[in-house]
C-alpha cells in the first residue's frame, strides 16, 4: 500500500478538504490535517486502517515565522510534526498541523500512545506549544525555572547574546525550591490503604545510571510502585547549534549525540544532506562509511556488555571489554585520526582515503575478535547468577514496543525479526549478507543476547568489506559536497571564488525538507533536516533511539525491587548525550 493509497484513503474517509498533501524530496507521505481532526485521524491511522502505523516514531515542531521558501504549504506560524511508522506496510508517514501564534495549542495524544509523553512535554519546553490534556505537561530538558522556549528562532542561540550568568542567592533558593519533588504533582501518593510509601532518590550522581540522570522511587518497602525520571542534565542544545552551524561544520556536532558511536552519529546526518542535494556517493565511499559504522556498533555494544555486567556484580569483563575496544580504537584512530569522536564522515563520502596497512589491522581484528566473545559467551551468558539477575526481569511484549517506539535490539528482543539495513537498505547494506538476531521473552537477558550476536554479524559485514573494498573515489565530485580543485582555483577567478566561498560558508543546500533513519547501535537514529535555500540549516531534528527507550522505565519497572531497576536500566543501552542532546 503507497502513501498515495493512505491519502485516498483518509480523503474517502474524513472528506477532501481535511487532507492537504505537501510533496517533499525524500519521498515521504506528508500529509496536514486540521487542528479539529488531529485525534481522530491519529487514532484511525493506529489502530482501524489495513496495516495500521502502530509506532509514534518522533514528534516534533518548526517556527515557521521566519522561513521564506515554503511553496505549497498552508500559512502557520508553528507547525507540530507527527512521524508515523507502519512495520506492516514498511512506510513512515509525516502528519503536519498548522498552528498560529495567537493559539499554540493541540489536544494531547498521550491517550493514543504513551511515547506522546515525553515528546510532547519536549515540544512544550522548546516551542512553547500546548498539549491540552496531557498528564503532566511541564519542562523536561530545560530547567524548571528557564525564561523562554530555546527552539524559536527568536531565542539567542549563543552565550554572548544573553549577558553573563549571574546567581544572587534569592535565585538559589528559587532554583533549589524548584528541584524539590512533589509526589501529588505527579499523581502520586504518599500512602495506601495501610501502607506509608517512600520516595527514594536515586542519582543524579549514582554509578548505576551511567552519566547524570535522577530517578525518583515510589517504593513500598523494596518493591517499585512508580518511578519519576527527570533528564536534561547532559542537554547542550545540538538542534539549536545545528541551526547556526553551516552544513559542513555540524557534522563533528553529531558525534557527541551517542557518544559510545562515533561516525554512527555521521550517518543519518549525511545521508539526510545527500538526499536535499541529490548527491550520489561513490561505492568505494559507502563501503568504507559501512566498514567504519560497524566497527563502532562493536566498540558501543563492547561497552554495553562490560558495564551491563558490571551493573548485576560481575567485576572482571569490563576491564576485558574495554581492553577490546582499545584494540578496535587503535583502527579508527589509523584510519581517522581520531578515536571517540573522529568526525569523519562528510556529505558525499568520508573525509580521506584509507591509510596504508589498514586491511592488515582489520584482518588481525577478525581473527582476535570471535574467541573473545566466545569467552564473554561462557564467562557471562552462562553464568547463573547473571541468568538469575537478568531473566524475566524488565520484560515488555512486542505490543508494547510498537506503543512505546522501540527500536534496534529491543525490538529485536521481543521476537521481531526488523533491522533498518535490511528492510530498508540505505548507503549499500543490500550488497551484504547478514543476519537479524532475534530473541523471544523481551527481558534484560535476551537484550543483551542480541546485542551479543549483533557483533557476530558486524564481523560478518566487516569482513565482506575486507574482502571486497571497491577501487574508485573517496568522495563524490559533486559541487555541493567539493570545492573546485586547487590546481584549477589559480587560472581563473570565478574557480577562486567558488572555492572560497565552498571552504569558508560551506554548499547551499536546495530548499526542502528530508528525514533519514538509519540503525544505529542503540536502536533506530533520523535526521529530519529543512532547507530554507541557505548555507545554514533551517531546522535540525535529531530523533534519538535512547529518548523513546529511557521513558519506557516506569512501565517495566514497576512490582520489581530497587536491584532490578539498574539491571533494567543497563539493559536498555542508553547513553544521557542520546537522550538529552
Amino acid at each position: 500500500m503507497s502513501g498515495r493509497a493512505i491519502t485516498e484513503e483518509l480523503k474517502g474517509r474524513f472528506g477532501e478538504e481535511t487532507v492537504s498533501v505537501q510533496t517533499t524530496c525524500d519521498g515521504v507521505p506528508t500529509l496536514w490535517v486540521p487542528r479539529e481532526s488531529l485525534c481522530e485521524i491519529l487514532a484511525y491511522l493506529k489502530t482501524e486502517t489495513e496495516e495500521p502505523y502502530r509506532t509514534l516514531y518522533d514528534l516534533t515542531a518548526i517556527d515557521e515565522r521566519v522561513r521564506s521558501r515554503r511553496e505549497g504549504q498552508p500559512e502557520s506560524d508553528f507547525t507540530v510534526v507527527y512521524h508515523l511508522l507502519s512495520y506492516a506496510r514498511n512506510e513512515d508517514l509525516r502528519i503536519k498541523v498548522a498552528l498560529r501564534e495567537r493559539a499554540l495549542s493541540l489536544p494531547t495524544t498521550t491517550t493514543i500512545w504513551p511515547n506522546a509523553n515525553w515528546y510532547e512535554r519536549e515540544v512544550w519546553d522548546m516551542f512553547g506549544i500546548a498539549f491540552e490534556g496531557h498528564p503532566h505537561l511541564r519542562r523536561i530538558l530545560m530547567p524548571p525555572t528557564w525564561e523562554g522556549h530555546p527552539l524559536r528562532k527568536d531565542h539567542p542561540a549563543r552565550a554572548t547574546e544573553m549577558g553573563p550568568y549571574q546567581l544572587p542567592e534569592e535565585k538559589e533558593v528559587r532554583e533549589q525550591m524548584a528541584l524539590q519533588f512533589r509526589p501529588e504533582e505527579w499523581g502520586m501518593k504518599r500512602s495506601r490503604e495501610d501502607t506509608d510509601l517512600m520516595f527514594l532518590n536515586l542519582g543524579p550522581q549514582h554509578p548505576g545510571t551511567h552519566g547524570l540522570l535522577r530517578v525518583i522511587l515510589e517504593l513500598d518497602g523494596e518493591e517499585i510502585v512508580d518511578a519519576v525520571l527527570d533528564i536534561g542534565y547532559h542537554h547542550r542544545a545540538a538542534e539549536k547549534m545545528g541551526e547556526r552551524q553551516s552544513w559542513h561544520t555540524f557534522i563533528p556536532y553529531t558525534d557527541r549525540i551517542d557518544y559510545m558511536s562515533g561516525v554512527t552519529n555521521n550517518f543519518p546526518y549525511v545521508l539526510a544532506v545527500e538526499k536535499l542535494g541529490g548527491i550520489e556517493v561513490p561505492d568505494r565511499a559507502k563501503v568504507i562509511r559501512i566498514m567504519m559504522a560497524e566497527l563502532f556498533r562493536i566498540i558501543s555494544h563492547l561497552v554495553f556488555f562490560g558495564t551491563f555486567a558490571q551493573d548485576v556484580g560481575a567485576l572482571s569483563p569490563v576491564f576485558f571489554t574495554f581492553n577490546d575496544r582499545e584494540k578496535a580504537f587503535s583502527i579508527v584512530e589509523a584510519i581517522c585520526g581520531g578515536r571517540m569522536h573522529p568526525e569523519w564522515f562528510r556529505i558525499g563520502g568520508v573525509a580521506q582515503d584509507l591509510p596504508k596497512g589498514w586491511d592488515g589491522m582489520i584482518r588481525d581484528f577478525l581473527k582476535y575478535m570471535p574467541p573473545r566473545l566466545g569467552e564473554y559467551e561462557r564467562m557471562v551468558m552462562k553464568n547463573r547468577i547473571f541468568k538469575a539477575r537478568t531473566k524475566s526481569i524488565g520484560a515488555f511484549t512486542f505490543d508494547d514496543a510498537m506503543d512505546w517506539g522501540v527500536t534496534g535490539p529491543g525490538l529485536r528482543a521481543c521476537g521481531f525479526e526488523w533491522d533498518f539495513r535490511k528492510k530498508r537498505p540505505y548507503g549499500g547494506y543490500d550488497q551484504f549478507e547478514f543476519d537479524i538476531p532475534t530473541a523471544q521473552n523481551g527481558d534484560c537477558y535476551d537484550r543483551c543476547a542480541v546485542r551479543m550476536e549483533e557483533m557476530r554479524q558486524s564481523l560478518r559485514i566487516i569482513e565482506q568489506c575486507l574482502n571486497n573494498m571497491p577501487a574508485g573515489s573517496y568522495k563524490s565530485y559533486h559541487h555541493l559536497t567539493t570545492p573546485p580543485l586547487k590546481e584549477r582555483t589559480m587560472y581563473d577567478i570565478e574557480t577562486l571564488i567558488t572555492h572560497f566561498l565552498n571552504v569558508s560558508w560551506g554548499p547551499v543546500i536546495p530548499a526542502g525538507e528530508a528525514v533519514f533513519g538509519t540503525e544505529a547501535a542503540k536502536g533506530n537514529n533520523s535526521y529530519y533536516l529543512i532547507s530554507d535555500g541557505s548555507a545554514v540549516p533551517y531546522r535540525v531534528r535529531i530523533r534519538t533511539p535512547s529518548f523513546a527507550h529511557l521513558q519506557m522505565v516506569p512501565f517495566i519497572s514497576r512490582g520489581f525491587m530497587v536491584p532490578d531497576l539498574l539491571a533494567i536500566i543497563g539493559s536498555i543501552d542508553y547513553v544521557l548525550a542520546d537522550v538529552d542532546r
